[in-house]
């Protein structure tokens, strides 16, 4: 709770994940994946309750041992067609009544208690509706465009980028995917985290924004992992 407030945190990890499978258990530097964001959001100071939702017995034991609360989503809710909306509206639904969500996908390891901690105190400073983790682009959209199927580069770059160096462009954010909260009944009428006002960024460094979606960024994970506990 903070500033008579209540907060519940939302995992949701289902059993299937085809460019790596399995990938919510597997062992990441000791742990299952899915445990760092369990430990995150129990460890906030503000976070009334976590809670793990997965269509996977494997997952929800984990869950359990490391300390949250669970809900067993039906198989309709888990499919590659389902919505992340539906699956979280069925975990809200079916808990206690709460003012807020913050969404933890447990894809994102590296994400810390603090940074939940400040995203919520952004909420209460901002009289936000909405806050939603971001981090700075790797590099600058203005340096890219598409390419047909002729490879053709005419006018690939607009004239103003042209001859600019990187670092005097403006910085553009993107969405990390790591920290999500929302006024639950906005999130119900609106059906996204993304509401249409009251919404704003928190900032978080390109190292804590880690999401593992690929092999290639869980071995990257690991050795960031590995060097913040030697």
């Amino acid at each position: 709770m903070y500033n008579d407030k209540t907060f519940v945190a939302i995992i949701p990890a289902r059993g299937g994940s085809k460019r790596l499978p399995r990938k919510n258990v597997l062992d990441l530097n000791g742990k299952p994946l899915i445990a760092y964001s369990i430990e995150t959001g129990l460890n906030s100071k503000y976070i009334d309750k976590v809670i793990v939702s997965s269509d996977d017995t494997e997952i929800l034991n984990i869950a359990k041992v490391f300390g949250a609360d669970t809900i067993k989503r039906p198989d309709e809710l888990a499919s590659d067609t389902a919505t992340s909306f539906d699956a979280i509206k069925h975990t809200i639904e079916n808990t206690n009544k709460y003012d807020y969500i913050v969404l933890l996908q447990p894809t994102s390891p590296l994400r810390t208690t603090i940074n939940i901690d400040e995203a919520i105190e952004l909420l209460d400073k901002k009289d936000a509706d909405a806050i939603v983790s971001v981090c700075e682009m790797e590099h600058s959209p203005l340096w890219s465009d598409t390419l047909d199927d002729n490879l053709s580069m005419n006018g690939f770059l607009k004239d103003e980028v042209l001859n600019k160096r990187s670092q005097d462009l403006e910085p553009y954010y993107r969405l990390n995917g790591a920290i999500y909260v929302c006024k639950i009944d906005k999130l119900l009428n609106e059906k996204t985290f993304l509401l249409k006002k009251d919404i704003f960024a928190y900032k978080m460094d390109r190292e804590s924004s880690v999401d593992i979606d690929e092999e290639i960024d869980f071995k990257i994970a690991k050795i960031l992992i590995k060097g913040k506990n030697d």
